[in-house]
């Protein structure tokens, strides 16, 4: 487990408790939560529980708060999942989009993964969060396909464009898991 990575603008470093109320104000943000594969917490109580079965009681994987070095405020989060998937997966403060902090968190973040643990990661965005997508692209990642899936919890039906960046010089890896799992897949001419 990581401990802390600084950037020239960040700190990512080990959510605690005391965060609680900043990352209660992400995941309660309705537009930041549109495209979170949960639903918002409707109280503190509930915004705790999330946090520890989130980022505090054994992740799977690296999960680290973003925060800005000036001020060691979280304004979001990045994690990148140590399961078959490799799933690496971000969200931030709706008030902070739009100044590069998700793509230098993220790419400080993946420059620590090892290798060996790590030889792959994928990561998915909502075909109406193209934002999302801008964010892997410049971190490597490489478009797969798109899938429709019906997203639980929320019971709503979802295209999710894959990307995949192999980190191991595996050129020939292809992760088909939700193409698989799937009925409804293409792969768009992006």
């Amino acid at each position: 487990m990581m401990t802390t990575i600084t950037t020239e603008r960040l700190l990512l470093r080990p959510f605690t408790e005391a965060d609680l109320p900043e990352f209660m104000a992400i995941q309660q943000d309705p537009q930041v939560n549109r495209f979170l594969p949960w639903f918002m917490p409707k109280n503190e109580a509930e915004a705790l529980q999330m946090l520890h079965d989130q980022y505090l009681d054994e992740p799977d994987g690296e999960a680290l708060a973003i925060c800005l070095r000036s001020t060691d405020q979280a304004i979001g989060y990045v994690h990148a999942e140590a399961s078959a998937s490799h799933d690496f997966g971000y969200g931030m403060r709706r008030d902070v989009w739009g100044n590069g902090y998700m793509t230098e968190a993220a790419q400080a973040l993946v420059q620590q993964l090892p290798i060996a643990d790590y030889p792959f990661l994928t990561a998915t965005h909502d075909v109406n969060n193209p934002k999302s997508g801008a964010v892997m692209e410049r971190l490597g990642m490489q478009y797969q396909y798109t899938y429709l899936e019906q997203w639980q919890p929320k019971n709503i039906p979802v295209h999710f464009r894959l990307y995949l960046l192999n980190r191991d010089g595996n050129e020939q890896r292809q992760f088909l898991k939700y193409w698989d799992q799937y009925p409804t897949h293409e792969i768009e001419p992006l």
